[in-house]
């Protein structure tokens, strides 16, 4: 997430309705990016449930008139978050098959992680007018020895965000667009971000 925020110091007139406030949101802030003044909910306020991150996001953050922290049944609401116009939402996967099921808690049933507010989130900026549902993350893990892009998921893997609201996916490949996609466009779509070692194996597997 910071490495995103990294990439956003020349946008103008950015809001923030989130789950963590993290690090690189204090320094948008900072430099003005962030002002949240065309927020339809919160219009000038930086909302999340938790913070966590480095010292200069604790000082900035202490007492600061714009920074609200609600309770997560507020801010993942996403009957609340689809209200936001332009909402996009930025989640990461462990694994992901060739229809768009985004598996982001186990490896089968090795449990690494909870659901936090990927369905939520993914939800809400799928239904926010403009809205953008993203999935981020880098093609392969182990060392690049294995994708995580899987014909289907591992047998026990939770699915953490249904294929219905999987819009697009974000690897080092490029962009695979899923919305309104059908299943052979989205097999298509998704193999063209996959590693390319891996590519001739998925497409095998797909068929």
């Amino acid at each position: 997430p910071n490495a995103i925020g990294a990439s956003l110091t020349n946008r103008l007139d950015l809001g923030i309705h989130t789950e963590q406030i993290g690090s690189s949101m204090a320094k948008l802030m900072d430099m003005g990016v962030i002002t949240n003044r065309n927020k339809n909910l919160d219009k000038g306020l930086t909302v999340g449930t938790f913070i966590i991150g480095d010292d200069f996001l604790y000082q900035y953050v202490h007492n600061h008139p714009r920074i609200q922290v609600r309770r997560g049944r507020y801010t993942n609401d996403p009957f609340m978050i689809a209200q936001q116009d332009n909402m996009v939402s930025i989640n990461a996967a462990l694994q992901i098959d060739l229809t768009g099921q985004i598996c982001a808690e186990s490896i089968g049933s090795k449990q690494f992680s909870g659901t936090g507010g990927a369905t939520d989130f993914s939800y809400g900026a799928y239904h926010s007018k403009g809205g953008r549902a993203m999935v981020a993350q880098v093609s392969t893990t182990r060392k690049g020895t294995m994708s995580r892009f899987q014909p289907v998921l591992q047998p026990g893997s939770i699915v953490t965000v249904s294929r219905t609201l999987t819009d697009m996916v974000v690897t080092e490949y490029g962009i695979a667009k899923l919305r309104q996609k059908t299943v052979k466009e989205r097999v298509e779509e998704l193999i063209s971000v996959a590693h390319p070692d891996f590519r001739a194996e998925l497409r095998q597997e797909a068929q």
